[in-house]
């Protein structure tokens, strides 16, 4: 199947695997006249592709993890949640830092309010 269908398939955007391409994480065949061409396993690729990035990894992330899908073995499947884990302590610093963000400007809003209430007064 060509792109279009890919995209359409799988509700990804063409630039999106042309990414996932460039990135090492899906493979196509070229024509002659050099346009892509995918078989049926690259739906159910870029729709774990898009499940992957939908769960915060990033492309490097990922293309750690998919060893564990492409050879599944123990030490693939080992590496994959050693990997996951990592992400996900990641995400979790970046929450805290987003929360203390919010706590911040929580503050400032505050501040802002007294103002407003003492010009008022």
């Amino acid at each position: 199947m060509r792109i279009g269908e890919l995209a359409g398939r799988t509700g990804a955007s063409v630039r999106s695997l042309r990414y996932y391409e460039e990135q090492g994480l899906l493979a196509s065949d070229r024509t002659p006249s050099g346009q892509r061409v995918y078989g049926e396993y690259a739906v159910e690729r870029v729709l774990l592709l898009r499940s992957l990035y939908d769960a915060g990894l990033t492309s490097s992330a990922i293309a750690e993890v998919l060893p564990c899908v492409d050879s599944p073995g123990s030490m693939e499947t080992d590496a994959a949640w050693r990997r996951m884990a990592a992400e996900r302590e990641r995400i979790d610093a970046r929450i805290k830092d987003l929360v203390r963000t919010r706590d911040a400007l929580d503050g400032l809003i505050a501040v802002n309010r007294r103002h407003r209430e003492s010009l008022a007064g």
